[in-house]
């Protein structure tokens, strides 16, 4: 496997466009501790190792589905749905 073609750390940018999100979103997911990553350099470049990303997807689904058992879906949910 080429390193090129499947590096071991992303970019914060890398990251946003996997999770369909924004960098400044992944930003703060890391800077309150929930994305585990590194910063290197001087100038303080964000990396994030690709299996961290791996398992805070993984935490994410688990979340999610302890909310949803939690919360189970109602007749409100559906009417605030159609808003």
């Amino acid at each position: 496997m080429a390193a090129g073609a499947n590096p071991r750390f992303l970019q914060l940018a890398d990251v946003a466009e996997i999770l369909n999100t924004s960098t400044a979103q992944v930003y703060a997911l890391v800077r309150r501790g929930e994305l585990p990553a590194i910063k290197i350099g001087g100038r303080g470049q964000w990396r994030v190792e690709r299996s961290e990303l791996e398992s805070f997807i993984q935490r994410s689904y688990e979340e999610t589905r302890s909310f949803v058992k939690e919360h189970p879906f109602s007749e409100a949910d559906q009417d605030d749905a159609r808003l």
